[in-house]
């Protein structure tokens, strides 16, 4: 296990007390990022010093100076401590790892005076670490975020006024009063008022959902219009949100620890170092043959090469838009062979809009238009604002009505120069006694009809609109051999629409939270690698359960926080090419493998025969080192493209902070 892996779990042990008992003290916070900057200044500092350490010792011959080549040494020891005291653990442990490897491997360089040849080997190892440590916390930030999505005060009805108490103090059965903008502070029952809430964190809906007296709502949720009076249910840990919180602190301790190819293929080669340097020493008594051996037998082919194969494989994501958490997602991409889509923001854009426009015959599309924002301009519910948008497109604009009545989920009665508009669902219109044409529309859209003066003037289709690289990335996706999954809280109708013009293989409707991800852990369990790419907080979860969890960019900061991988944007191509571009780091990672248990084989040979001397050895290890190396190095992006890709995120980074 390595130093960033050994954090990780501490990480993750710590974690329910981190959730539990938050500090309110800004003091502590600050502490803890000081004494995060301090150990990553620690490791850059080793790293540098090794760099320059290296490069004193090519440019002043360190293997003919004694004192030089002193220095050499021990530099190599002070910059590889860390490796070393793995190294130590590993053996203690009974476990063969990249890093036992490569501490043989400089050992065995040191012993042979090729201390150049080690700290290069120790300044790979070095980088490789920092990289990994970078990816450390993660967890606990998302879960110390969901804590801050509920509120910490809420106004409660106490002795016939409203007052202002801690959440903590709320009782089951009090009345809370939400603010239009505010969140929902607990699970319960509307009481009184009417409103319009987002529900997207608990049930991905892309359409906020109405609520009135008796409908029931939840903690976390965003009251989007008018106030609401709720009578409590339940609070804190009890309610929905509370138990996605639970589920993701289940979800990331039951993340097994999963070792790297490198770890793997290294431990073997160890392995057969080791035995086939003892086998000589037993059949030779020649010590300088056995040396040999080591050196030409060391594993620097895979464990320099397999850092910078996945440092390349993460750039050149990056590149693509892809931002990779480390080197164990990017190895666990490869092996896919199930994804899992969330649909709203995922799929669809989550948010509805008028797609097409339908007036009677003899009636102008302007006239339709008119009509029906001038009823809606008052309204607050989502399907209006996507009315008026369509008229502003348009140049329409909205008009004042002079009389505005709306009833709850059927439509509005509005009137404008004296002339009755009537907007809403079919059976609002047909029970004011107009008649309407036979409904064509498919099930997932939603059909607004339009009368004025009793006519019957035209439809507006509203949907949420697909994403146009969806349909493209589902058939790459299959025609990479992958399953594809729709998993969804929309309806069944909806999902089996979207899912059937996609083409997925399977669809899954009507998910809560832990539908998803007990869906993630069934497919687990049965020794799938699973991929869950969304975009909500509902999704975080399955994000944190899955093999590798994958996040949109323009989603919620607790799904970026959960998920393995980010994409930029959410554009969908990017995870088709991302995917694609594990499975090609995987394919370096066994070349250079292969490579070197061929090299290791044939030098083993001759060492063993004594053919080898240690420089020799060394020259032969070097030089196939160099070679794995430069193979690896084709994965790494130019740098023209690296340049565009730090502008690129910089501006991004920038828009997201103005919005």
């Amino acid at each position: 296990m390595t130093q960033a892996q050994l954090k990780q779990a501490e990480a993750v042990r710590n974690m329910d007390e981190a959730v539990k008992l938050p500090s309110s003290d800004p003091a502590d916070h600050e502490d803890g990022h000081e004494h995060e900057h301090a150990r990553h200044g620690r490791e850059i500092n080793r790293v540098l010093f090794v760099a320059a350490a290296a490069v004193a010792i090519w440019f002043l011959g360190g293997a003919g100076n004694p004192y030089v080549a002193g220095i050499g040494v021990i530099c190599a020891i002070v910059g590889g401590f860390p490796i070393f005291h793995e190294a130590y653990e590993n053996i203690v442990q009974r476990r063969m790892t990249m890093e036992l490897s490569m501490a043989i491997a400089i050992v065995a360089a040191l012993a042979i005076r090729e201390i150049f040849t080690a700290l290069v080997i120790t300044l790979f190892v070095l980088v490789a670490e920092i990289l990994e440590g970078l990816t450390v916390g993660r967890g606990r930030k998302a879960i110390r975020h969901l804590v801050g999505l509920l509120p910490t005060t809420a106004t409660v009805r106490r002795n016939a006024s409203w007052q202002d108490i801690e959440t903590k103090e709320i009782a089951a059965g009090d009345i809370v009063l939400v603010k239009p903008g505010t969140r929902i502070p607990v699970d319960g029952v509307v009481a009184g008022g009417h409103s319009f809430v987002d529900q997207a964190t608990i049930t991905g809906e892309s359409m906020p959902a109405e609520k009135s007296q008796g409908a029931s709502v939840y903690a976390g949720t965003i009251n989007q219009s008018g106030a609401l009076e709720i009578r409590v249910d339940r609070i804190g840990r009890d309610t929905t949100f509370g138990k996605i919180i639970d589920a993701v602190e289940r979800a990331e301790k039951s993340r097994a620890p999963i070792q790297g190819i490198a770890d793997r293929l290294a431990g073997y080669l160890v392995y057969f170092a080791l035995g086939a340097a003892a086998l000589t020493f037993l059949i030779t008594h020649n010590m300088r043959s056995t040396i040999s051996v080591v050196i030409v037998a060391g594993a620097c082919g895979i464990a320099a090469g397999t850092p910078l194969a996945i440092l390349g494989g993460i750039g050149r994501s990056a590149q693509l838009g892809s931002i990779i958490k480390g080197g164990l997602y990017l190895e666990s991409l490869a092996t896919i062979d199930t994804i899992l889509l969330d649909k709203t923001g995922t799929l669809t854009y989550g948010a509805p809009e008028v797609i097409d426009v339908r007036p009677v015959e003899g009636v102008p599309a302007a006239c339709l238009l008119q009509a029906a924002v001038t009823a809606e301009s008052r309204s607050e519910h989502p399907v209006a604002k996507a009315i008026l948008k369509k008229a502003s497109n348009m140049g329409i604009s909205s008009e004042e009505p002079e009389k505005f009545d709306y009833t709850s989920g059927k439509g509005i009665v509005a009137a404008r120069r004296g002339m009755e508009i009537i907007v809403g669902n079919r059976l609002f219109l047909e029970g004011h006694r107009i008649v309407l044409p036979v409904n064509t529309v498919s099930q997932r859209d939603s059909e607004i009809f339009v009368a004025q003066e009793g006519k019957f003037l035209g439809s507006l289709v509203v949907a949420d609109m697909l994403r146009p690289e969806a349909t493209k990335a589902i058939q790459d996706l299959k025609a990479m051999g992958l399953k594809t999954v729709l998993l969804t809280g929309d309806s069944r109708a909806v999902a089996e629409d979207i899912g059937r013009k996609l083409g997925v293989d399977e669809i899954a409707a009507e998910l809560l939270p832990e539908d998803k991800l007990a869906f993630v852990s069934r497919l687990t369990a049965a020794r799938h690698n699973v991929v869950m790419v969304g975009d909500g907080v509902n999704d975080a979860p399955a994000l944190m359960k899955a093999t590798v969890g994958i996040a949109m960019g323009a989603g919620t900061d607790v799904a970026r926080e959960s998920a393995n991988v980010v994409l930029i944007g959410n554009d969908l191509s990017k995870l088709v090419e991302t995917l694609s571009m594990a499975r090609r780091c995987r394919r370096t990672i066994m070349q250079n493998f292969v490579g070197t248990l061929v090299v290791d084989s044939i030098g083993v040979g001759l060492a063993a025969f004594g053919f080898l001397n240690p420089l020799l050895a060394a020259f032969i290890h070097v030089s196939s080192e160099m070679t794995f190396i430069l193979n690896s190095a084709r994965l790494l992006p130019p740098v023209s493209s690296a340049k565009s890709l730090v502008h690129g995120l910089f501006s991004q980074s920038s828009a997201a902070a103005q919005d």
